[in-house]
């Protein structure tokens, strides 16, 4: 296990919160990838990016499976074993980090009602007091999440198929500190052809939450 100070390769952690987000599912569900489904002129997966970049996060690194993408400013980690699920895109982007980040925000790329407000609450919340951060919504822990990197190794050693972080969250729910986003998105997942047409409905016919900072 890492300890509070140290991460993969024994350097002293640093202070920067990197950003994660995992792209790389079929979209078995929707009949194609999620990452390139364009929603307001933008793909998912640019979404996803401007949600981390506009909230703070840097570097920015991307999971890909399914399909390659390319967004500018950006790092991108193929997961071979995406097929596998969300556990192995976990594992391989918390692999990727780099050494001198004292956290990560996890962000999944199906959930763009999601604003980068929510990121820049999380992270400052996490320079008051480093822990364990979750978006909240109406009170309910959701998405995205901020993990200090003294617990990547734990996060990492319990993903596995479709479960992710869930398991590790879970066991920890009570030091997990909620901030509150539901005053600025709302965390839908983006699942079936139904959810693309509401979506892009909200966004498209009203601009509600284009990741605005």
């Amino acid at each position: 296990m890492l300890s509070s100070a140290e991460g993969t390769t024994g350097h002293t952690e640093g202070s920067g919160v990197a950003g994660l987000l995992l792209a790389a599912g079929e979209g078995s569900r929707l009949g194609q990838p999620k990452a390139l489904v364009s929603v307001g002129g933008r793909t998912l997966v640019e979404r996803g990016v401007e949600l981390l970049r506009g909230g703070g996060a840097d570097p920015v690194i991307v999971v890909t499976g399914a399909v390659d993408v390319s967004v500018p400013g950006v790092v991108t980690v193929h997961n071979p074993d995406w097929r596998t699920g969300m556990g192995s895109s976990l594992r391989t982007g918390i692999a990727t980090l780099p050494a001198d980040s004292a956290a990560v925000v996890v962000a999944l790329v199906d959930q763009p009602l999601i604003g980068s407000e929510a990121v820049t609450r999380l992270i400052s919340a996490f320079r008051e007091e480093p822990g364990l951060i979750a978006a909240g919504y109406g009170g309910k822990r959701r998405n995205p999440v901020l993990i200090p990197r003294r617990y990547w190794a734990d996060v990492a050693e319990q993903a596995h198929a479709d479960v992710g972080a869930r398991g590790f969250l879970q066991a920890h729910e009570a030091q997990i500190t909620i901030i509150e986003c539901g005053d600025i998105g709302r965390p839908d997942d983006l699942d079936t052809g139904e959810d693309l047409e509401r979506i892009r409905e909200l966004i498209e016919g009203d601009g509600h939450a284009q990741n605005r900072g």
